[in-house]
């Protein structure tokens, strides 16, 4: 019987295998796929944006390098690990297909921000990403197993059974990675809540006689949304239909010629299309994020349209969130309650992404009331605030979870702290242990951390900028659980050490 079974192998339930792993619990993931490899995964349809808190968590597990070999990002100064100062990047995404000057965010102004080798965003293919995180669970000894659809889930107090034809695959807890249509979640009676769609979108390849007759990026028309990458032929569109045209039908090249010529206002020709695929923006969420020894991550938890790579972003945040939970809670050392954090941090993030989503489908909609406000939201991207607010919101930056701490930076993703060594906090997070950063000159918590040291990394020096604290204490997901002052308080450092990380009797 193994700890954990994952039923899905993307990049979500990829990353919650590989925290699991590392943290030395035996892992069954679980893929209906038979194969890794698809159009869908591969540049250009598989390409994702990724933000700040995604790419660092890539880094604080020491996968960016790889990650950035797998995406073709060489000689990029934005991402010199050994750089004090990535370079502004050169893309920051959109709201509602209006995109964001990179010019305009001030990085400077994000909360408790410091230089960091990771870049703030990045494109990546869905492929890179998962050739990077199936090597390091290959490492790890996590097991995937392909052509394998669950088709049963039962579960008592002790153990889950994922029936999958005739096999039957136990464990001590089951988790579902399982995307958008995931199984798990209708096996396991998860409510699934939320808004109808507005729209039908679309994104293909094909050959296009005259593509001169397009705009290249992101064009708003009276009629939808078209938008033509970079790579010959790549176009998406957004047609309000209410829904109509959803992946129940497969969308021909007359239909897509016939949407593409209503939204663009042309009469531009499809030669041929050799990809193609649709999606709504219904937005849903499942009420809770557990059921007993089941939970959901990712898309299997909360489904909304594909803007701006939030869906990936998020999901890869679901993970980090819950592979040390999970792990401690399978090695008895967790405190009570530990896993269902997890639903009280996680779900409140999800909701916002999805009323983020539904902001720009609104935004978005061809009526007079929309464009109005189209107008609106232009004029403040134009503004330096308004930009750097839009970016705080996609990029993560703004998350700050409620730890019951008045401290402003408990509760928030930790900054790339630097003691004066040169050794990061990114560093020191990659065998997946918590870490308590002791500034202070006489290194006064060091006897209070001695005791953790399975579950704590302890390191302590003057740093190059402590941000006016004497002491951090950083969740093995990179959020801050407790902040001291110049003369750190042992009693209260030690309290919350064993908040998280359990009781040491």
């Amino acid at each position: 019987m193994h700890d954990v079974v994952i039923v899905g192998a993307g990049p979500v339930g990829l990353f919650l295998a590989c925290e699991l792993g590392l943290a030395g619990c035996s892992v069954l993931v679980l893929e209906r796929e038979p194969e890794r490899h698809s159009p869908w995964k591969a540049n250009p349809l598989g390409n994702r944006g990724l933000y700040t808190t995604s790419i660092e968590a890539f880094y604080r597990r020491g996968m960016l390098h790889p990650l950035l070999k797998a995406s073709g990002v060489h000689n990029d100064p934005g991402a010199n690990l050994d750089a004090d100062e990535p370079s502004p990047p050169r893309s920051v995404g959109h709201f509602a297909g209006m995109v964001l000057d990179p010019a305009k965010v001030d990085f400077a102004a994000l909360p408790f921000r410091l230089p960091s080798p990771a870049p703030e965003f990045m494109l990546a293919s869905l492929e890179a990403v998962e050739t990077v995180l199936s090597e390091r669970a290959s490492k790890l000894g996590v097991e995937v197993r392909r052509g394998v659809t669950v088709s049963a889930i039962a579960q008592d107090d002790e153990t889950v059974v994922a029936q999958a034809g005739e096999h039957e695959y136990a464990a001590r807890w089951l988790v579902g990675c399982d995307g958008g249509r995931s199984a798990v979640r209708g096996l396991a009676g998860f409510e699934f809540v939320g808004t109808e769609p507005q729209f039908t979108g679309y994104t293909m390849l094909a050959t296009i006689a005259d593509p001169e007759k397009l705009r290249p990026g992101f064009n708003l028309t009276p009629t939808g949304m078209y938008i033509q990458m970079p790579t010959e032929g790549h176009i998406g569109l957004l047609d309000f239909d209410d829904g109509a045209f959803d992946r129940s039908q497969q969308p021909t090249r007359d239909h897509l010629q016939a949407v593409l010529r209503r939204v663009s206002g042309t009469d531009v020709t499809l030669s041929d299309v050799h990809h193609a695929s649709s999606f709504t923006d219904r937005a849903m969420q499942t009420t809770t994020y557990r059921q007993g020894r089941v939970l959901l991550a990712g898309d299997a938890a909360h489904i909304h349209p594909p803007f701006g790579g939030q869906g990936l972003n998020t999901g890869i945040g679901d993970a980090m969130n819950l592979g040390w939970k999970l792990a401690a809670t399978v090695h008895g050392y967790a405190p009570d309650g530990l896993v269902d954090t997890y639903t009280r941090e996680r779900h409140p993030i999800g909701a916002g992404v999805l009323d983020w989503t539904r902001a720009q489908a609104a935004v978005m909609r061809p009526d007079s009331h929309a464009q109005a406000i189209q107008g609106v939201i232009r004029d403040l991207l134009g503004t330096r605030d308004g930009t750097t607010y839009v970016f705080e919101k996609v990029s993560g930056s703004s998350i700050r979870y409620d730890l019951g701490s008045e401290q402003s930076l408990v509760g928030r993703n930790a900054p790339d702290l630097r003691l004066e060594d040169g050794t990061r906090l990114g560093d020191l997070m990659q065998d997946g242990r918590g870490i308590v950063l002791d500034f202070s000159t006489d290194r006064c918590l060091h006897g209070s951390a001695k005791g953790w040291e399975s579950r704590i990394r302890y390191a302590a020096g003057p740093a190059r900028n402590d941000l006016g604290f004497g002491a951090v204490l950083i969740r093995p997901d990179g959020i801050v659980a407790w902040a001291g002052d110049r003369d750190p308080d042992r009693e209260a450092f030690e309290r919350a050490a064993g908040h998280w990380f359990g009781d040491l009797a």
